[in-house]
């Protein structure tokens, strides 16, 4: 189920949390959302989700307005807020079953539904545990249970491995792409690696307003602007090579690194000095031991975007 967000405002007071936002998503696509505190990432996951109202603009999800059929738009989606909405008192089976029962799963497969989610979110060792006996792991696994108990086409997570281990965090991270094959997601997470490795796609807002979106692929080459290149060199003298690199013509600054014989080159806008570089060790004898490309990462583009 396609998602459309259209013009969207909202107002709290005088501050505008979103400011004209618009975006979509495509059946099938796990989206990264990523933006500083304040950014407008929750209130843009609770308008989708009809928790609130936007002051303008409208949002729909496979074609159905947020704003004329929320009833309607809520049976297609699957919530897991920041704070993991459980009943602390209540078994796992329980638990999911009360939840089946509210998201109007029929009487007939909810014992089923209860089991599949067992199954699919790994909660099979715990199914008969309370839910405030769990590890924070476990806890967020019921919280993506919960959320998928009515086979919703749309899935919602605003940061669903916070306080996780980095192993809870690679096994929640495998689930969402498993689910993802087949639903609509949108992901919320600080961290940056964990959207990297996840997501199709990357939206990052600020201030309420869209300032990047792509694949992180695309994302970090749009920020590159400039070839970077780390380079080693084998040869007697250092500065020698810091001159020699200098005075290629296509290369803009040389910067000495750590490693006595490892240099970072920045070339030109529009020029690559590989050629030049390859070149020059072999006219003046010197062994080229490294010359690899430096790309930005998620979180040099995020800062460059929202700082």
């Amino acid at each position: 189920m396609d998602i459309s967000v259209k013009n969207v405002t909202k107002m709290y007071g005088t501050q505008k949390a979103l400011d004209n936002l618009s975006f979509e998503v495509k059946t099938g696509e796990i989206l990264g959302f990523l933006g500083p505190n304040g950014a407008g990432k929750t209130t843009t996951m609770k308008a989708i989700t009809c928790y609130i109202s936007p002051n303008e603009g409208d949002i729909l999800l496979g074609g159905t307005s947020v704003a004329k059929s929320p009833d309607l738009v809520k049976k297609s989606i699957g919530y897991l807020p920041e704070s993991n909405p459980l009943y602390l008192d209540m078994p796992v089976m329980d638990y999911l079953a009360f939840i089946g029962e509210l998201q109007g799963v029929s009487k007939e497969i909810i014992e089923f539904q209860v089991q599949k989610m067992v199954r699919i979110c790994g909660l099979n060792l715990e199914k008969h545990k309370k839910i405030g006996e769990l590890s924070k792991g476990f806890k967020q696994r019921v919280g993506l249970a919960q959320a998928l108990i009515h086979d919703p086409e749309v899935l919602i997570l605003d940061e669903p491995t916070t306080g996780l281990d980095p192993n809870q965090i690679i096994e929640i991270r495998e689930l969402i792409k498993e689910i993802g094959k087949e639903k609509t997601v949108i992901l919320s997470s600080h961290i940056l690696a964990e959207v990297e490795a996840t997501c199709d796609r990357v939206l990052i807002i600020n201030k309420g307003k869209i300032v990047a979106d792509g694949t992180p692929e695309s994302l970090r080459k749009e920020a590159q602007g400039k070839e970077i290149l780390k380079v080693g060199v084998n040869a007697n003298d250092r500065n020698d090579v810091f001159t020699s690199l200098q005075q290629l013509p296509e290369v803009d600054l040389v910067s000495f690194v750590d490693d006595s014989k490892l240099f970072e080159i920045e070339s030109k806008v529009g020029m690559s000095s590989v050629e030049s570089i390859f070149r020059m060790c072999v006219d003046k004898g010197w062994f080229l031991t490294q010359l690899t490309p430096v790309e930005k990462n998620l979180e040099d583009v995020f800062r460059e975007l929202t700082k």
